[in-house]
């Protein structure tokens, strides 16, 4: 998987769960911010320590996971 450098995995950590560096803000916590329908202004404005280039970081680290990740049908 690409490396991403704002992003950060440490048994540590909110269980190992990918975090934005620095933060115990987990990617999943921004994504699901974003899902529910917030601005990238909100999620600023509400957590002054994420900038835009964490956010970034954050679609992008869902991307490559998503794009990572193998599907099998069923043969239902």
């Amino acid at each position: 998987m690409t490396e991403h450098p704002r992003i950060s995995l440490s048994p540590d950590v909110l269980a190992g769960k990918p975090v934005i560096r620095g933060t115990r803000i987990a990617v999943e916590f921004v994504i699901g911010l974003l899902a529910d329908g917030w601005a990238e202004a909100d999620i600023l404005t509400n957590y002054p320590n994420v900038t835009h280039d964490d956010v970034i970081a954050c679609l992008a680290y869902a991307r490559d996971t998503l794009s990572a990740e193998k599907v099998y049908p069923s043969a239902a």
